[in-house]
């Protein structure tokens, strides 16, 4: 398609360029909080993604007359670390035959597996017909370029429909999401599982207290301005006891969530009795509306079922008395499953540039994706709830 003389296509190397109230009179309204402008703007402001990290920011706007109507966080990558959807094999398919896999350009929120991304259409204009556009500016840049591919990770539902309508392939993965089933109390919700499970349950929360530990949620102005550094430092624990290579967030991201982000933050602490004031153990959450994400979690000390307090039962605890409709607690583990995490379904979109690449997705995702749903099929059998219905209800 032609573009309207009207109507123009702009790339950013940052998202500083673009207008912070005029993204987020856009980004705001959505589910999730992870396309607001201070998120991505933190990302990029304290070094964890550019040039140097292989993450350089390649943002997307459309402007009508001057006046902006969509926009597109996207990213051109060197390698596919920090994404959470799996695709060295693709990559290793693209070298064997002979083509080069990277540069790629990809969508989503930098190092967070969180279902949400699309683009930015601004209210009251055809999102299909500014999809169009998007996509066609889009490769028309990867053919000016020589990029591969472009992949749209962790996308929201609605408009993956417009998008596979435009072309792209939907690839099927899974996370591990709970929902909220109007439980009145953690007891409640104890209540949905198998009487063995809720004795599990029970004797790993009674872990925690045997520790002599005590546990407090906070959330926004509730938290103190010096625990923001500190999220790094559990975060960076995390990663060198269990993760190597994959400290994506510098100190400066969580040091600069204080003054941009408190009001979504929600930490759950763990203390000894000596010190209640600075805690041995955190995890690291964030809020909009009534969904709840975890994302990072760490403990300076070994404490027998502390990971499991910190990051589960504590969040589902505070998220009740909340209204909290949704907890996605964050990437892997499918230790979640018996912890009242179903596995729940999430699409990326892929594009290859490549004619023999694009063949071969064609011809293989749907087989790809038959083989993943039994997987999540076969975990979600193993829960060990009372009642099917808590986890076939996924939506």
């Amino acid at each position: 398609m032609v573009f309207p003389s009207q109507i123009t296509a702009t790339w950013h190397s940052e998202i500083a360029e673009i207008p912070k109230a005029a993204w987020d009179a856009i980004a705001s309204p959505l589910k999730t909080p992870f396309l607001e402008w201070d998120w991505l703007h933190n990302i990029e402001t304290s070094g964890s993604v550019g040039p140097r990290t292989g993450w350089q920011p390649c943002h997307l706007s459309l402007q009508h007359n001057g006046e902006l109507i969509a926009m597109a966080p996207l990213y051109i990558k060197g390698h596919s670390y920090g994404e959470f959807v799996f695709d060295h094999q693709w990559a290793d398919l693209s070298h064997r035959l002979g083509h080069e896999y990277y540069p790629k350009l990809v969508g989503m929120t930098p190092f967070t597996p969180a279902v949400g991304y699309r683009f930015l259409i601004a209210p009251g204009e055809d999102e299909r017909e500014l999809c169009q556009m998007m996509v066609q500016a889009i490769d028309q840049f990867c053919d000016r370029h020589g990029i591969s591919g472009c992949n749209f990770l962790f996308v929201d539902p609605d408009w993956q429909k417009t998008m596979e309508q435009l072309g792209f392939r939907a690839w099927l993965h899974h996370g591990y999401i709970w929902s909220n089933h109007d439980f009145s109390d953690f007891d409640d919700y104890l209540g949905a599982f198998t009487s063995n499970q809720r004795k599990n349950i029970k004797r790993e929360r009674k872990a925690v207290e045997k520790a002599g530990l005590t546990m407090k949620m906070m959330a926004g102005d509730e938290i103190p301005a010096h625990y923001f550094p500190l999220i790094y430092r559990f975060y960076s624990s995390t990663c060198d006891k269990f993760f190597w290579g994959s400290k994506y967030l510098r100190k400066a991201f969580f040091e600069q969530l204080e003054s941009t982000y408190r009001h979504r933050v929600v930490l759950a602490a763990a203390y000894i009795p000596e010190d209640e004031k600075h805690p041995v153990g955190l995890s690291f959450c964030i809020r909009k509306d009534e969904h709840l994400y975890g994302r990072y979690w760490g403990a300076f000390d070994e404490y027998d079922c502390l990971h499991f307090e910190a990051c589960y039962y504590k969040p589902i605890q505070w998220a009740i008395a909340q209204g909290i409709t949704m907890y996605d607690p964050g990437a892997g583990g499918k230790h979640k499953r018996r912890r009242g995490f179903p596995a729940t379904p999430n699409y990326s979109l892929h594009r290859f540039y490549q004619p023999r690449m694009g063949q071969i997705l064609d011809a293989y995702i749907q087989e790809i994706n038959a083989m993943e749903q039994q997987e999540i099929d076969a975990i979600n059998a193993d829960i060990p709830f009372k009642r099917r219905e808590l986890h076939l209800d996924i939506s």
